[in-house]
């Protein structure tokens, strides 16, 4: 049984234009009625919504049950320390 792979006449094929992949990306947009996306990867950030990088130190102890958290809700200890502060923050 052959595959599609191995049926496709790749030697014929011709590569698709910049402009056909914008009308793609245009129709897929109307389609889903969302506005088309410009790029790849997540979206940036506002400027109150970005992270500035630091360095702490912390009790062993701590990390553990951070860790111990995170896991059991399926994020990273990092992120579960984060959400910790925003709340007491708040």
């Amino acid at each position: 049984m052959k595959t599609a792979q191995q049926n496709f006449p790749f030697e014929q094929a011709r590569r698709v234009t910049a402009s056909e992949v914008n009308a793609a990306r245009l129709a897929i947009a109307k389609k889903l009625d969302q506005p088309a996306r410009r790029s790849r990867g997540r979206p940036p950030k506002a400027r109150t919504e970005k992270y500035a990088p630091v360095s702490i130190r912390l009790s062993p102890v701590v990390i553990r049950w951070a860790k111990r958290q995170a896991e059991s809700r399926g994020t990273g200890y990092q992120t579960f320390i984060n959400n910790v502060l925003q709340h007491l923050a708040r």
